[in-house]
């Protein structure tokens, strides 16, 4: 399953979504969006976890909870919208 995470702190990095989502399971991947033209984080991020149980407890688990002083949004991430 991919989770998004948003409403990130900037300090936030890869492995600390992964640290914290490995509480609940096993994760394959863990990116924060960061700005291609400045490096910056975007504020949201993506976790990928091959479990669907153990993905449903992180993202029950861990919505509207506070990281680094934040109060996150944790859901199912929708499949990404083609552009015209």
């Amino acid at each position: 399953m991919n989770i998004y995470i948003s409403n990130l702190s900037f300090g936030v990095q890869d492995e600390d979504l992964r640290k914290l989502f490995s509480e609940y399971g096993e994760v394959s991947s863990a990116k924060i969006i960061t700005d291609k033209f400045t490096g910056k984080s975007r504020g949201f991020g993506f976790v990928e976890m091959p479990d669907s149980a153990a993905a449903e407890n992180a993202v029950n688990g861990l919505n509207n909870t506070s990281i680094d002083g934040r109060s996150v949004k944790v859901m199912e991430a929708r499949p990404k919208e083609e552009r015209r």
